[in-house]
């Protein structure tokens, strides 16, 4: 009779789960820190190469009833032809910032990885300048 605790002579260890990415964490923020950002749903109307900038774009984007730009830095990730017409999810409120000699009204949201960049957007279409909740 073996022993509960010692493992069987003929038993095989179950594989290790390959280790998970470490994660960088920033410092925890209050729920009234995050409520401060305006977060929406813009609508792409025109989107170009920036002209002094290699790794730019300069999207034209409507959010309500109001016509913004923001800089991106997706040139190597997006034609710009492929975002016309499309929604984006942005930081309305961001203060504006001259980035290369144009004025970026906003921010676009974006996840990314060692080797690929992917806008956030909504599911399916909804009302421009809708709220993200």
């Amino acid at each position: 009779m073996t022993d509960a605790a010692t493992p069987s002579p003929t038993a095989t260890p179950a594989p290790a789960a390959p280790a998970a990415p470490a994660v960088e964490s920033k410092p925890l923020i209050t729920y009234e820190t995050f409520a401060q950002l305006d977060l929406r749903v813009a609508t792409v109307l025109e989107a170009r190469e920036h002209p002094n900038a290699n790794k730019l774009l300069l999207l034209k984007i409507q959010v309500g009833d109001v016509v913004k730009q923001i800089v991106a830095g997706i040139k190597a990730h997006y034609a710009p032809e492929t975002l016309i017409g499309t929604q984006i999810i942005i930081v309305n409120n961001l203060e504006p910032a001259m980035l290369r000699g144009e004025e970026s009204q906003g921010m676009l949201l974006a996840a990314s990885d060692a080797t690929s960049v992917m806008l956030l957007r909504p599911e399916k279409a909804i009302s421009s300048g809708a709220k993200v909740k």
